[in-house]
């Protein structure tokens, strides 16, 4: 025979169960789970951006370095436009560039860097000036410590390079 219950009992059985046991859980998946995950992908994507603005702005260089006239109008020229179009890097970064005297590429250290014209590796009829950008995401990541994760995709440093054949009006 089943004892009928007492409503006594059953508010005692309605104590006892564990309340709001769903919500922790829920927090700690968030904040363990959900938020780390948010935070790779929104790094990953920033890295993505910062990679295809170096592309675009090495790029801008070489088209505005086949513009110009003189061998130093074509250096400064692709300085500015390969600045110009790099520059929320260089304003999240805190760095400026000098285009009054560009860097060379080998120098490895400045955000643009442009190479004086030289023959080009496979014409030496023709002349080529190269135009590096780059970033220093070890010194300047998006997400702090983010940059240990990686690591072993990044090396430190993300760069690009475009080169440019100038036209020297010799057939």
């Amino acid at each position: 025979m089943v004892e009928p219950t007492s409503p006594r009992a059953c508010r005692a059985a309605r104590r006892r169960r564990p309340h709001g046991v769903v919500t922790v859980e829920f927090a700690l998946l968030l904040m363990l789970g959900l938020l780390p995950l948010l935070l790779l992908t929104y790094s990953g994507v920033m890295i993505l951006a910062a990679q295809q603005s170096l592309s675009l702005a090495s790029a801008e260089g070489a088209r505005a370095a086949v513009i110009h006239g003189s061998d130093a109008e074509r250096r400064t020229a692709a300085c500015m436009a390969a600045t110009r179009s790099m520059q929320w890097l260089l304003d999240f970064s805190g760095n400026g560039t000098d285009c009054a005297a560009p860097d060379s590429p080998s120098s490895g250290s400045a955000a643009v860097a442009v190479s004086t014209p030289a023959p080009c590796a496979g014409n030496v009829q023709a002349r080529c000036l190269q135009v590096v950008t780059r970033y220093d995401y070890d010194t300047h990541p998006f997400i702090p410590g983010v940059g240990r994760v990686y690591g072993w995709v990044l090396g430190g440093t993300i760069a690009s390079s475009a080169i440019a054949q100038i036209d020297t009006g010799t057939e």
